[in-house]
């Protein structure tokens, strides 16, 4: 299932329309055994060209579209293709990925467009009956167990200090989110000030339309004054130009930002290729370890780095707040010209026209500068998704820390069945229940033996009372009568790991570790 991470390409086809002549499955059992790989053979025609988005998936009987596969693989592109020649291909699909029920699934190949080329008999996943086994385990493998249930511990404590780090680390991101949000109120008040001053502007051109009749005497000093006013709006188009250079800018550091989360997603990548190589090298337990430390660091100095990214942000932030705090004197100073122009307008009707130019320009910067605000506020959305995205990783890392915490209450369970099926088995019975007078002495001819001569036959040399013993089935580590029943229910529960997203089981962390990471993925 290594390379199911992409969707593969479907679509809702109708029955008539396929062909399922063109690609025929080979060997196909009528049941296959869970817990098992299975590999699917079959071979292409030569009324079929293969391409390289084709996949097989396998569909439950009665489907309709093929959005309705229950897992798939893409299928191999042939080396030797020719045009009339007829071509064997197999595929191989792992046995966690299988579905786990008694319906019937059967293969299709699907091509790149979505259209079924090729459909296999039904079968079944069915397990065959198993006859009890007797497990023999030795001390060092009790050891080796051991070894590994210390190891585990300490990884929980540690991922369990990780998640206090990344709730501390939350906490301040949303401390910075909360200011992000009260400097975002602040602007829509500036806003809605500017939106004020537009009305007053336009009350103020009404009363000037009514004014416009004394303005005949006074041409030459209005067209300075206009002059002036032209003057003024060069300059305000030149603010405008370097706001916009400086949105530019945050647009630029906004990418970068995208390409940080880039090179986070790959460095999850060689995450995942480190968990396969620990499946290999399992004797490499600790080194694994330290490295995964060390990428742990790495990752939260990039997440100071990010911090320090939005600190930069909300600075320039600032600074442009002041630069509209600029221009709002700006516009202010605007309005006692404005006034100073009434008086000296009562005298002037033939001039209308051009007043009314000058304030539709007025308007028009007005706009302007609300777009800019508006764009500010888009930027601050972005920022806003950005933190987000840091708390649904936190949120992830809060599952796991979850997940370790569970394991042990999943393991009681686990542990129960395996002591009713160790009950029931006569020679776990008989060896709890040696009794103490059975148990054999050293005699002085076998002093030298662990435990005795095995051929000395006399019943008087069994005098010396031995504790009875208990034994982990999972880890098989022993344990004296000291112990109580619920320390040692507790021990085999540990082993147990249990998937917080569904209600499977497993013993091995390694597949546990897939399994919960196929979660992740959906």
């Amino acid at each position: 299932m290594d390379k199911t991470l992409d969707e593969p390409p479907t679509s809702a086809v109708f029955l008539d329309n396929c062909h399922f002549s063109q690609v025929i499955f080979n060997n196909v059992e009528k049941f296959y055994v869970p817990g098992g790989d299975i590999t699917c053979y079959y071979t292409l025609t030569q009324h079929i060209t293969p391409r390289r988005k084709d996949w097989v998936g396998i569909f439950r009987v009665g489907w309709k579209t093929t959005r309705e596969y229950y897992t798939f693989m893409w299928t191999p592109f042939p080396s030797d293709l020719s045009g009339d020649s007829i071509v064997q291909q197999q595929i191989q699909f792992r046995a966690y990925y299988l579905p786990k029920d008694d319906e019937y699934y059967q293969f299709c190949y699907v091509d790149e467009e979505g259209v079924v080329r090729g459909a296999s008999v039904p079968f079944q996943f069915r397990a065959e009956t198993e006859d009890d086994i007797l497990v023999v385990t030795t001390q060092g493998e009790v050891e080796e167990i051991e070894q590994q249930n210390k190891d585990l511990l300490k990884e929980n404590k540690e991922l369990k200090e990780s998640c206090l780090c990344l709730q501390k680390q939350n906490l301040g991101l949303q401390e910075e989110l909360r200011l992000a949000q009260e400097k975002m109120k602040e602007l829509e008040g500036e806003v809605c000030f500017l939106q004020t001053g537009n009305l007053e502007l336009r009350r103020a051109q009404e009363l000037q339309a009514g004014e416009m009749s004394s303005a005949q005497m006074n041409l030459a000093s209005i067209r300075e004054q206009n002059i002036k006013l032209g003057k003024e709006n060069q300059e305000l188009q030149k603010g405008l130009a370097s706001l916009r250079s400086s949105c530019e800018k945050l647009e630029l550091e906004g990418n970068f930002l995208k390409e940080e989360n880039k090179r986070l997603t790959e460095q999850n990548g060689c995450r995942e290729r480190e968990l396969q190589q620990f499946k290999e090298h399992n004797q490499e337990v600790s080194s694994e370890k330290e490295q995964l430390e060390s990428r742990l660091k790495t990752t939260l100095d990039h997440m100071d780095q990010l911090q320090s990214q939005v600190l930069n942000q909300e600075k320039e932030m600032e600074n442009l707040v002041r630069l509209d705090h600029d221009k709002t004197e700006q516009l202010e100073h605007l309005k006692e010209e404005n006034r100073q122009l009434r008086i000296t307008l009562t005298e002037q009707k033939e001039q209308e026209v051009k007043l009314e130019q000058c304030l539709e320009d007025l308007k028009v910067t007005e706009a302007s500068m609300a777009l800019h605000l508006q764009h500010k506020q888009h930027q601050n959305h972005d920022l806003a998704k950005e933190l987000e995205e840091k708390n649904h990783l936190f949120q992830i890392l809060q599952r796991k820390k979850d997940e370790i915490e569970e394991k042990n209450l999943r393991l009681r369970q686990e542990n129960n069945e395996l002591l009713m099926r160790l009950s029931e088995s006569p020679d776990y019975s008989a060896w709890v229940a040696v009794p103490s007078a059975q148990v054999p002495t050293r005699s002085p001819e076998s002093a030298d033996l662990l435990f005795g001569n095995p051929y000395n036959k006399s019943l008087e040399t069994y005098g010396v009372n031995m504790p009875s013993v208990k034994k982990c089935p999972l880890c098989h580590e022993v344990f004296s009568d000291d112990i109580g029943p619920r320390q040692y229910e507790e021990h085999v529960r540990s082993h147990i790991l249990d998937c917080p997203f569904c209600d499977e089981t497993f013993q091995d962390k390694q597949v546990y570790d897939d399994h919960v990471y196929c979660h992740s993925l959906e």
